[in-house]
């Protein structure tokens, strides 16, 4: 019954959105699409590229920008145009996303048009909630103005100096969790106000890392704590949350195989979704980060991350050393492991689901 409901939801959703051609909400292929996001290379659309033509199929049904596709000159009004262009192709309207945390995190950071966008540490040392709201409307008044309507932030992390990756690089607000709450409810709520998505993370709580994840294995076991989790717990009981993005680190307190939290379902489906209650879309971080793809096989990786209850998978192209990924190929390897009942048609169906909500919500 509830699978025939979810299905039910699933048609309304899609009959409420402008399509150029409409899939039927049953096609298989168009739900795995909408489970995928892909970074590429270019400030132009080019209709050769391979993210490019998957995003036409329904293959890929979110992109990720960085700053390789901002032009330096008529920034605004060339970003637009790329961002349409990839819109205008698109079976379902797309997450156009991008990590616009201000400070360090920043893709617009040369480009002297845009107001200033200071670091969450920055703003967490003011601790004046009118300051932080000053800044989040800078921010998705940008992103609005150039198309985007997905931003990866703010972080939820609590500040800790020795973290290479996060508080070296002043991404956090504080080491409070209250102060963390309280700031980051800002930043969400200029967002909403301009009608861009957020994306809290890293789940469940990367800061007290003292190793980049990026660049391999990051164990957090010894230095994590449990009020690492309180910004998640307060936010999404209020309702402010989105979307998730898991964390590639390994927690031994949490799950004790070591498998890393974007791969463990014991952290995402159980304390995630089961302990704190939150049933938005759970976002992978970037599956082409080396703590992943140097210690996992690709379709091992996809296959784990899909199990552990992570709704959309992302790959950046833009992790060095590493090979790029294949859009077409990443949803060939998906569409295997559903055929082959390694992953349920269910599952496939309530992460779609979870896409599709969030994509409506401010239509």
């Amino acid at each position: 019954m509830q699978v025939c409901k979810t299905l039910g939801l699933l048609a309304l959703l899609l009959a409420s959105i402008p399509t150029n051609a409409q899939p039927q909400p049953d096609s298989l292929d168009i739900k795995i699409g909408q489970m995928i996001i892909f970074g590429f290379y270019g400030k132009a659309i080019n209709t050769n590229d391979a993210v490019y033509k998957a995003v036409k199929e329904g293959k890929v049904g979110s992109i990720l920008l960085y700053r390789r596709n901002i032009s330096e000159t008529d920034t605004r009004a060339r970003l637009k145009t790329l961002v349409d262009g990839f819109q205008a192709a698109a079976p379902i309207p797309l997450f156009v996303s991008i990590d616009q945390e201000g400070g360090l995190v920043n893709r617009f950071d040369s480009l002297s048009s845009f107001p200033l966008m200071p670091s969450a540490f920055y703003m967490g040392t003011k601790n004046d909630t009118a300051v932080t709201r000053k800044y989040g409307n800078n921010i998705a008044s940008v992103l609005v103005a150039t198309g985007i309507n997905l931003n990866y932030a703010p972080v939820l992390d609590l500040h800790n100096s020795q973290c290479p990756v996060l508080g070296a690089r002043k991404r956090c607000f504080s080491s409070n969790p209250q102060q963390v709450i309280m700031h980051a409810a800002q930043i969400i709520s200029a967002h909403n106000s301009y009608k861009v998505h957020t994306m809290v993370k890293h789940f469940p709580g990367h800061g007290s890392s003292t190793t980049d994840s990026h660049l391999g294995i990051t164990d957090v076991s010894n230095t994590w704590r449990a009020a690492e989790l309180e910004p998640y717990r307060q936010l999404i009981n209020q309702g402010q949350v989105q979307a998730v993005m898991t964390a590639h680190i390994i927690n031994k307190k949490l799950d004790p195989s070591l498998l890393p939290a974007t791969l463990s379902k014991k952290i995402i489906t159980g304390l995630l979704r089961d302990s704190l209650g939150f049933d938005g879309p759970v976002f992978s971080d970037d599956m082409m980060m080396q703590a992943i793809s140097s210690h996992y096989g690709l379709e091992q990786s996809i296959r784990l991350a899909l199990a552990a209850g992570v709704d959309v998978l992302m790959f950046s192209n833009n992790i060095k050393g590493v090979v790029s990924y294949s859009p077409k190929n990443i949803h060939r390897i998906i569409k295997s492991l559903v055929i082959s009942g390694k992953i349920s048609r269910e599952q496939i169906d309530k992460s779609y689901f979870r896409v599709m909500k969030m994509k409506t919500a401010f239509q």
